[in-house]
């Protein structure tokens, strides 16, 4: 910790074992061993991606036993369990974990094409137990939700007779479900883990290669030397620096432990209140699973599921985003003016010159992935030419701290196969889920049903949507959050007409804010336990600053041109893109001002709905809807002005 005169800074490492979420601190000769099988596993991911033809098969399988088994040494059993070394029951998952993978790695032709796929006993007990222990891990690296969810839907696999109503169907046998969830690429060893075990890694390393050459401080000083002179710049700074980070984490609580560090102290030293610090910090982090180009890697599996490009899905994340980190700095700057706050003193701020100087070829990698995916290459070549480009940049720095070392390697290695544990896990274990899914066809169902009961009224369609991937996604990280609701949520949607892209960005970002809507928002929680602050006050504040985003997902399924796709009957252009901009810019404000409850001063209640009014009319696809809109905004605005110079006037006189 440093101290730099008006606030400290936090260095993320400081708070390695939150960001952790639970993993172990492993000391001496166990350090090590973890440490080696990181290596091993980030190497393994680098030779199949790279330098190596082997099958998908063979590849996914060794890939998710290396996986099984940093998991086991790296998340203790119980939070009582000893965190620096391993236990018992340590070695017998991890041999459990190799056995199962392994005696399948040895056999898949065997049983495929010596016995046509027709498993014996044998194969069905090695599945169980891969089965088994794939839960466990789940369960000590991303938490109860998804074995639990895993669970039920094997049960609802096996026990379909016994369900009422549209969920009933003729069930399926032991066997059978095991033989699709275990020998075949339907189940755990399907799209998802192959998404995992290629781009998601590749772009996990690319993280940590930035992180060691120390791109994760540039973002922050850059933020810094951008926002932080302006009014309430700190909490500016938060957005800016989050949004850049939380990209490549892919975790809103990750992103909130390490950025949030920096920058909530930094707020509360300009008199913001805590869990108004907290409740940005939480807001702008969760904002990070859905900021282009990678989204947390969901973006890899969004393309995978549609049938498009990558490029597609981070071309229509540009605006969204946008859109929600404009409503983010809008509401900090309301609460700035609100509480006549100031930004931080010159002297405090870096020279933005002067860090671009030491470290901006350090931004030179990103312009590299982003450009080498816009030119049409593969994002796994695009991730090989980021890590290749961060460490060339890093020689090129003026800073001799950022040049990647053999050690810096060694360090990228070890961290990228510890950020790979919690989403590939997650990639694994959903595998299930979207086998039964797809097995009972309760998807195709559920999205009929839902679409007949609402009588296919859209916006009553999107309500039940929201609410089901809100809940559905609690305390998931953003790909398996996305998975969950893909394969349940989603379909309802394109049965109702929304564009299949805009359908799967709608519950794709509500399963996202699911991080900052209670009861169950661990990433407002997590800023309130560095803001000291109260957690539920702060969820709900979270909520509060965040609300605008809440309405972009129906903007985008109303009106697809925000995700840069044609409605029907409609062509893309400059105009028309910039048209939607510029309306929802300003309807996002209008509605900051509605629910900040403050313009150039407090809003009386009929300024409030006037600008709530104008705010959702502006918000609305259409042309009449957006002059009717800037109609009524402008004449709350003219009205407010008049009232406050009225005020001060009367005010100067006496």
């Amino acid at each position: 910790m440093t101290n730099t005169g008006e606030y400290q800074v936090i260095k993320p490492t400081d708070l390695d074992k939150e960001a952790g979420g639970g993993m172990r601190t492993l000391t001496g000769s166990y350090k090590v061993v973890a440490g080696t099988i990181a290596v091993l596993f980030s190497s393994f991911a680098i030779y199949t991606n790279g330098l190596s033809n082997i099958q998908e098969i063979y590849r996914n399988l060794i890939f998710l036993a290396i996986l099984l088994v940093l998991t086991f040494f790296l998340y203790p059993a119980r939070k009582s369990s000893n965190s620096q070394k391993f236990a018992l029951i340590d070695y017998v998952f991890v041999a459990l974990s190799i056995a199962g993978l392994g005696y399948l790695l040895l056999n898949y032709t065997t049983i495929h094409v010596d016995r046509g796929s027709q498993p014996i006993l044998i194969d069905y007990i090695f599945g169980a137990i891969t089965i088994i222990v794939l839960l466990e891990a789940a369960r000590r690296a991303v938490g109860l939700f998804i074995p639990i969810l895993c669970g039920s839907a094997i049960v609802y696999a096996l026990f379909g007779t016994y369900f009422p109503w549209i969920f009933g169907h003729a069930g399926f046998s032991l066997d059978r479900l095991l033989y699709r969830l275990y020998m075949t690429t339907e189940g755990v060893l399907g799209l998802t883990l192959s998404t995992a075990s290629t781009f998601i890694v590749m772009f996990v390393l690319f993280g940590a290669f930035l992180s060691v050459s120390g791109a994760t401080q540039l973002f922050n000083d850059l933020a810094l030397a951008i926002a932080g002179r302006k009014r309430g710049g700190p909490a500016q700074v938060a957005v800016i620096s989050s949004a850049l980070t939380g990209s490549l984490s892919g975790s809103a609580v990750a992103n909130v432990a390490t950025t949030g560090a920096f920058t909530i102290p930094l707020m509360k030293s300009i008199g913001l209140k805590p869990k108004f610090a907290a409740a940005v910090e939480a807001a702008a982090s969760t904002g990070g699973m859905i900021m282009p180009p990678i989204m947390g890697a969901a973006a890899f599996i969004m393309a995978g599921f549609l049938g498009i490009s990558y490029t597609t899905v981070i071309l229509a994340a540009i605006i969204p985003s946008f859109l929600y980190y404009m409503a983010l700095i809008f509401a900090i700057d309301i609460e700035a003016k609100k509480l006549g706050l100031k930004g931080i003193s010159k002297e405090n701020i870096p020279n933005v010159f002067q860090i671009l100087k030491d470290r901006g070829v350090l931004l030179i990698p990103i312009i590299v992935v982003i450009g080498t995916l816009l030119v049409g290459k593969t994002a796994l070549f695009a991730g090989f030419a980021g890590i290749g480009s961060v460490i060339v940049a890093s020689w090129l720095t003026r800073d001799k701290s950022s040049r990647i070392t053999f050690s810096k390697v060694i360090q990228a290695f070890i961290e990228g196969g510890k950020g790979t544990i919690q989403v590939g896990v997650a990639c694994a274990a959903i595998g299930i889920i979207i086998c039964v899914v797809t097995m009972t066809g309760i998807g195709s169902t559920l999205a009929f049903n839902i679409v007949e009961m609402t009588g296919g009224t859209l916006w009553l369609i999107l309500v039940v949507v929201m609410l089901t991937c809100i809940v559905l996604s609690m305390g998931l990280p953003s790909t398996a959050l996305y998975i969950v609701v893909a394969v349940t949520a989603a379909p309802a949607l394109i049965e109702a007409g929304v564009n299949p892209i805009a359908a799967h960005f709608f519950v794709f970002w509500f399963g996202a804010l699911s991080n900052i809507t209670p009861p169950v928002a661990l990433a407002s929680y997590t800023a309130a336990g560095l803001a000291g602050a109260n957690a539920m006050q702060t969820s709900w504040e979270a909520l509060r600053i965040s609300l605008p985003g809440f309405i972009i997902p129906f903007m985008i399924a109303y009106n697809p041109i925000i995700l840069l796709q044609p409605g029907d009957g409609e062509t893309l252009s400059i105009l028309s893109i910039a048209l939607v901009v510029i309306t929802c810019t300003a309807g996002i404000y209008a509605l900051a001002c509605a629910l900040g409850n403050y313009l150039n001063g407090k809003l009386t209640i009929v300024e409030r709905i006037l600008f709530f009014a104008g705010a959702i009319l502006l918000i609305k696809p259409g042309m009449l809807t957006d002059i009717a809109g800037l109609i009524i905004c402008s004449a709350a605005v003219l009205f407010h002005l008049a009232r406050v110079k009225r005020r001060e006037s009367m005010e100067l006189s006496i």
